[in-house]
């Protein structure tokens, strides 16, 4: 199969990939979705966003682009740490050495993504699953530990000023241990 063959057969697999995992196939007749469905677009042939729902990440939008000889995937998981760039940096780098398909990045700014690329051959809807099963693990699993690493100070503020103003602190009760007063 040439290049344009491949490339037409990715796109097919890939866009009935994304439908299957789109469609919640265990709801009961007449139940609704409760709002954690993997959504995508095309915006253009070969172009594919697709948004994760996460836990801790409210969601994870992933970029798939089918090039002339590979599939690539861009996934934004947080902006420029604040402070600590070399303790996020090594730890960056140090999940690196075990992860599947995707691997961390920082782009010109220092923000940090998720990028891959499969060769189109080996596009098929159970290895589109696993991609993208490791950008939602890796993006929304280390999250808060980004956030700590990154922005403990800006987490601090955020919890002193919604505390002197009687504002709730609910979303930052994964960083409790980060806002209590030292003992």
């Amino acid at each position: 199969m040439g290049a344009q063959g491949e490339e037409t057969a990715a796109r097919r697999t890939i866009e009935a990939a994304l439908a299957a995992l789109a469609a919640p196939d265990d709801l009961e007749p007449g139940a609704e979705a409760d709002g954690a469905t993997v959504s995508w677009e095309s915006p253009g042939p070969g172009h594919y966003v697709v948004t994760l729902p996460g836990t801790r990440k409210l969601s994870t939008t992933c970029s798939l682009v089918v090039g002339r000889h590979s599939l690539s995937v861009n996934a934004f998981v947080i902006r420029r740490p604040d402070e600590n760039h070399a303790e996020v940096h090594r730890w960056l780098l140090e999940r690196n050495a075990r992860l599947f398909g995707v691997a961390y990045a920082i782009d010109q700014l220092g923000d940090i993504y998720l990028a891959g690329k499969l060769p189109l051959a080996a596009v098929t809807a159970a290895e589109l699953d696993r991609l993208l099963g490791a950008v939602l693990e890796q993006a929304d699993g280390s999250f808060n530990t980004l956030l700590e690493k990154g922005f403990a100070s800006a987490i601090r503020k955020e919890y002193a000023w919604r505390t002197s103003r009687g504002e709730s602190t609910r979303n930052l009760d994964a960083f409790r241990h980060l806002t209590r007063p030292a003992e």
